[in-house]
C-alpha cells in the first residue's frame, strides 16, 4: 500500500477535471517527471481509453512507479521510462498530450526549455502541453507562501526557483506554442495549457 502525499489528494482531483476537457479522446500521454507515480497511477485509472507513459530523469522514481502499479491492473499505464526534460534526444518520438506537474520550479531553468523544446518535436499541431504548478505573475499579487517557498527553493538550489509566467510564455512563443487556457488550482498553483501551433 502507498501513501498519497497530502499535496496530490488536493490536487489530482480538480486536475484530472481539467485534463477531461483538454486532453484528446485516445492516443499516448506523456507526463515527464513522474516523480514517484502517484498521479500517474490516478490518471491512468481515471482514464482508461488513453495510454499514459509516465517518465522521470531519476531510475530511482522509475522503480517506485513500477512499484506503486504493481496489483493495480492498470493496462493503459505503460512501462516508466527514464527522461530528462533538459537532454536535446528523449527516448519518445510522438506523443498526442504532455502532462508534467511540478518540476518547473524544483529544476533548471534548462529543464523547462528542454521540456519546451522537446514538446515541439513530440507533439502535432494543436496537442496540449499542460503545465501544473506554482507561478509567479506580473499582472496578479503573489501569495506570501509562494514568496516562502521561492526563497526556499533558492536556498536549497540557486538554479530552482518559481518561474515568471511571462517568460514561461515567451518561451511557448519560441518554440511554437501558445497559452490557450489558464486556471487557479488549489494551494496557490496554476494550471497552464499550451497547444502546438
Amino acid at each position: 500500500m502507498h501513501n498519497d502525499s497530502p499535496a496530490t489528494l488536493r490536487n489530482r482531483a480538480p486536475i484530472a477535471a481539467i485534463l477531461a476537457e483538454e486532453l484528446p479522446d485516445e492516443g499516448l500521454i506523456l507526463e515527464v517527471a513522474s516523480g514517484g507515480g502517484e498521479h500517474a497511477t490516478f490518471f491512468a485509472a481515471g482514464f482508461p481509453m488513453l495510454g499514459w507513459q509516465p517518465s522521470d530523469r531519476e531510475p530511482e522514481a522509475t522503480q517506485a512507479i513500477r512499484a506503486r502499479a504493481a496489483g493495480l491492473g492498470l493496462k493503459n499505464l505503460r512501462v516508466p521510462i527514464v527522461l530528462d526534460a533538459a537532454l536535446a534526444q528523449w527516448s519518445v518520438h510522438e506523443a498526442d498530450a504532455i502532462l508534467c506537474i511540478n518540476m518547473v520550479h524544483i529544476s533548471p531553468w534548462s529543464a523547462t526549455t528542454g521540456l519546451f523544446e522537446g514538446a515541439s518535436k513530440v507533439l502535432g499541431a494543436d496537442a496540449p502541453l499542460i503545465l501544473y504548478g506554482p507561478y509567479i505573475e506580473d499582472e496578479v499579487e503573489t501569495a506570501l507562501s509562494n514568496l516562502d517557498f521561492d526563497r526556499s527553493l533558492k536556498s536549497r538550489d540557486p538554479r530552482w526557483g518559481i518561474r515568471h509566467r511571462e517568460e514561461i510564455d515567451a518561451l511557448a512563443e519560441e518554440t511554437g506554442f501558445k497559452c490557450t487556457r489558464r486556471e487557479a488550482m488549489p494551494a496557490n498553483n496554476l494550471l497552464l495549457v499550451y497547444r502546438k501551433q
